[in-house]
């Protein structure tokens, strides 16, 4: 399994009212100079919130939903300073209740 860690919030606050595709294009930017592979995504309506173990991150979290997700929690730390309004959580998949930890809700 792979530990997966995240920061969530209302689409309409991370797709529209926060600059997160600067900072995403950014660090692809920076990845690619170093040759780095990607190791996060935006995920919108994240399917992983409808898990049980985290019900109490996911009721703080306006639905519709988006979260940036990635294997770097030092760059979710920075994102939850970053965008600061935002509910923050780690997770482990694939796993029963997580098959898939990109996947988006139906």
């Amino acid at each position: 399994m792979t530990q997966y860690h995240f920061v969530a919030a209302s689409e309409a606050f991370l797709t529209v009212e926060e600059p997160l595709d600067e900072v995403l294009r950014e660090r692809v930017r920076n990845y690619g100079e170093q040759g780095k592979a990607i190791d996060f995504w935006l995920v919108k309506r994240p399917a992983f919130l409808d898990a049980p173990e985290l019900a109490a991150v996911a009721a703080n979290v306006p639905r519709p939903a988006a979260a940036v997700v990635s294997t770097d929690a030092r760059f979710i730390d920075f994102m939850k300073l970053r965008l600061e309004f935002v509910a923050k959580g780690s997770f482990e998949a694939p796993s029963a209740s997580i098959p898939d930890a990109l996947a988006g809700a139906a």
